[in-house]
């Protein structure tokens, strides 16, 4: 057997929690397994299980090899697929990491669409905000929205933001007029800094920056969106969660005049990834999703 036949069985043996269930979806001996297994350990010259009597466990080097082997399989799986069975339907696993209220409250529409339109792809979408690490997760795609851009990255989309209320909340309070003003109002910011800022530019193309101790801190902006909606203050809101609220009068923006610098969407990929044709397909809709 070759090397890439030996970690695709490595990665099987992992991903099935035995070498019982491994030989089984092989339909071959367990012992058979057992040996390739204990040769792919000598060739590395290290356990990549623990297998000792009431144990079955993973070793640290074994996770290391299984998160690369896993890529390399991949990819010699996805060469089959593009260049042997071209005339075939498109299948296969896709795992992506999308943060949370931009998933949930904007692409999730595209992300539904995608699965109907290729139900072969067996796609895992992954609603989360913190920043997962490519080159060591089993992630195919990140959708990242951030002013920096990243490395392994392509624009997609902007993100334009802006300050909002409620009518409710300027029928107490008066309009601030100015940035100064702001001081006087209680802010919702997105974050958990007690001593917050927001940067402008101003309408004669000035940056400022203005700090403040927020109201109400919150990591989701679904949540400072409702906050906004009932009345507690002034929020710095993206549009992907404020159209329809200020579609229906809602929000109101608040300092129109002042500009905030706009937020790139990223669709990102670990840098050694060779794209596949379900992640092309699949940057291919989230590119004309986020248009």
């Amino acid at each position: 057997m070759g090397q890439i036949e030996d970690l695709r069985l490595f990665v099987l043996v992992v991903e099935s929690g035995s070498i019982s269930k491994a030989a089984d979806k092989l339909r071959i001996a367990k012992s058979a397994v057992s040996r390739r297994l204990h040769l792919l350990e000598e060739r590395y010259g290290t356990r990549l299980i623990d297998r000792t009597p009431g144990v079955w466990a993973v070793t640290e080097t074994g996770r290391e090899l299984f998160q690369r082997a896993i890529r390399v399989v991949g990819d010699v799986n996805e060469i089959e697929d593009d260049f042997v069975n071209t005339s075939a339907g498109i299948s296969g696993p896709l795992s992506v990491s999308v943060p949370r209220d931009f998933g949930i409250s904007f692409l999730n529409g595209a992300l539904i669409s995608f699965t109907e339109r290729y139900p072969e792809i067996q796609l895992t979408v992954d609603f989360d905000d913190r920043t997962v690490d490519l080159s060591r997760e089993n992630y195919d795609f990140a959708i990242r929205i951030t002013f920096e851009t990243a490395q392994s990255a392509v624009q997609i989309g902007t993100v334009r933001h802006q300050l909002f209320a409620s009518p409710k909340y300027l029928e107490t309070k008066t309009e601030p007029r100015s940035i100064k003003e702001l001081h006087k109002h209680r802010l919702l910011y997105f974050g958990a800094a007690r001593r917050a800022t927001w940067d402008f530019v101003t309408d004669k193309g000035k940056p400022q920056t203005f700090e403040f101790h927020p109201f109400l801190n919150s990591n989701s902006g679904v949540f400072l969106l409702d906050a906004t909606r009932r009345g507690l203050g002034i929020a710095r809101l993206p549009d992907f969660v404020t159209v329809d609220a200020v579609a229906c009068g809602e929000l109101v923006p608040v300092l129109s005049d002042l500009a905030v610098p706009d937020w790139g969407i990223f669709l990102v990929h670990a840098e050694d990834r060779r794209l596949n044709r379900r992640m092309r397909l699949f940057a291919e809709d989230m590119k004309t999703a986020c248009l």
